[in-house]
């Protein structure tokens, strides 16, 4: 994971760009591995969503452990740790949520709804924070709204909707989940957290939480076929933290509205990828819808006022 220091130079564009455009690709492939994962199973059900929720987490705190070394190095304003550990509460609600729903409805629909949370993090910027919101990212709000519904009504005809509402419902709670994990993230940082020590205590209580829900819901950590184990280590390396490191990177060197427009390319990119591995094609209705969600989010984005945030 990259560090981040005062007083260093801004790296250059094309590098910024570049480790942007690996960022994206790698969370791209996370709703790939999570399909080649169940897959690869019979049955699979809620208990197996949550074992690769479960296990990409545990997987990339393992990788995270030492930054906890820094805990005893780092002068932390008060709740800066109960921060951390929220956010992990919440990492662990969304991974649930959204790994579940790719059991349901299409990698488009599912992808396209967990990446509107920069609608969600303006909402609750305002209630919480009491940032104005702008004519634009109010627009971009209606917008979004205007194609989540026809994602959730038209994506019956697709090749992989078995349950289109309720994946799409699990996707939508992701988004909800993930946008208050950025938030309580946030304001750990402005505790004196650092991007590597906080993702460590995050990802590790987000473990904690999911790691015993599997074998209560039937789904067993041993006798899976090798694919899955495959599955949740390329989980965990690339989406998890190759992926989420270089966002969280890039954010302290260019305006965050930009990075958050980046995202908006995840769905495409993991939508190009399940039709070439999968032939996946979504219905019609669901693709018309997240071409408005898409636009929607980024009216909202651009309608942005939210500050750069000062490295730590």
């Amino acid at each position: 994971m990259a560090s981040v220091k005062l007083g260093n130079q801004p790296p250059p564009r094309w590098k910024i760009g570049l480790i942007l455009a690996v960022g994206i690709l790698s969370i791209s492939t996370s709703a790939i591995f999570v399909r080649l994962a169940l897959g690869a199973v019979e049955a699979p059900g809620v208990g197996f969503s949550l074992l690769l929720a479960a296990s990409r987490l545990f997987v990339a705190a393992i990788a995270l452990l030492p930054a906890w070394r820094g805990i005893q190095q780092r002068q932390l304003q008060r709740g800066a740790i109960a921060y951390s550990m929220g956010a992990g509460i919440l990492l662990a609600a969304h991974f649930a949520s959204w790994i579940s729903s790719l059991s349901f409805t299409s990698i488009a629909a599912s992808t396209t709804l967990v990446t509107t949370n920069p609608i969600w993090v303006a909402l609750l910027s305002w209630l919480w924070f009491r940032e104005t919101l702008s004519r634009l990212t109010l627009m971009g709000i209606g917008v979004t709204l205007v194609g989540g519904a026809l994602i959730g009504f038209g994506d019956g005809g697709g090749t992989a909707a078995s349950q289109p509402l309720l994946g799409n419902g699990l996707a939508l709670v992701g988004s909800w989940a993930v946008s208050l994990y950025f938030l309580v993230g946030r304001e750990a940082q402005r505790r004196g957290m650092t991007i590597q020590l906080h993702l460590a205590i995050a990802y590790s209580l987000a473990a904690l939480i999911l790691l015993p829900l599997p074998p209560l819901l039937g789904s067993s950590y041993g006798g899976q076929p090798p694919l899955v184990y495959i599955s949740i280590v390329l989980m965990a390396i690339f989406p998890q933290l190759i992926g989420h490191s270089s966002l969280n990177w890039a954010v302290f060197w260019i305006s965050p509205t930009l990075v958050t427009l980046t995202i908006l390319m995840e769905p495409i990119g993991a939508s190009l990828l399940g039709f070439l591995i999968f032939g996946e094609i979504p219905g019609l209705g669901a693709l018309v819808g997240a071409g408005i969600v898409l636009l929607g989010v980024a009216i909202a984005a651009l309608g942005s006022r939210s500050p750069k945030p000062t490295p730590d």
